[in-house]
């Protein structure tokens, strides 16, 4: 394992064991019954400052929400680049190992969110079609910055021409601040359920990244 791979390992791991330690932080500091139906939030101060400050903008969290569909959509691709492999080199471990790594993180993200929803760290700061709703980490925040890094990466992985590779990844930056700016300051999450998904997501894709890194190293070694 070379330095950069372990470097990359190491960040993703950090930003792993942070997003542990903010989220028993956001369970034990400065918790008040400032949420909807007087749940508890951590960090009440902070969080209603924010919330005063950036307010509740429903059109741009209409938005977001329908624009959570691309990274949906840039899952689904991968998994039919996965599947056409599958059946053409008629052996799953013969699909690249990039993909199958693919497939396995994009569970692992949709387990963390399943996780989540099933046991709520606190809620939204405000209702949602009438209902309380779970929400940290922010679930949008954490598709979008868990997918669109891999579309990223996998456009300099696997397309030749350098202009059209930097337009593509410009436009994925673009659309991963859009995404994660909007639904900061929509007003339906608190802030440290951004900062939550933020953590989460980074350590995921660092740890992704290094795996797929040390293979191309190994590949390269036998080859």
């Amino acid at each position: 394992m070379t330095r950069k791979e372990k470097r990359t390992l190491a960040v993703g791991a950090s930003l792993i064991s942070a997003f542990v330690i903010w989220t028993v932080l956001i369970q034990t500091i400065a918790v008040r019954p400032v949420g909807q139906n007087g749940t508890n939030v951590g960090f009440a101060g902070l969080n209603c400052r924010f919330h005063q400050l950036t307010g509740v903008h429903m059109d741009l969290y209409i938005i977001t929400d329908w624009l959570g569909l691309v990274p949906a959509a840039v899952c689904m691709v991968f998994c039919a680049v996965g599947i056409v492999q599958w059946v053409k080199r008629r052996h799953l471990l013969r699909v690249d190992f990039d993909i199958i790594l693919l497939g396995i993180y994009y569970v692992i993200v949709i387990a963390a969110y399943l996780l989540f929803e099933m046991a709520p760290i606190n809620y939204r700061p405000i209702l949602i079609n009438g209902f309380m709703e779970a929400s940290y980490p922010s679930s949008t925040t954490l598709l979008v910055l868990s997918v669109m890094p891999t579309l990223a990466f996998q456009i300099k992985r696997r397309l030749k021409r350098d202009d059209f590779k930097r337009t593509l990844c410009i436009l994925t930056n673009v659309f991963t601040a859009f995404m994660v700016i909007g639904r900061m300051v929509s007003g339906v999450h608190w802030l440290t359920d951004i900062i939550g998904a933020v953590l989460l997501s980074a350590g995921l894709f660092q740890i992704f990244k290094a795996i797929v890194l040390l293979k191309d190293k190994k590949t390269i070694w036998r080859s």
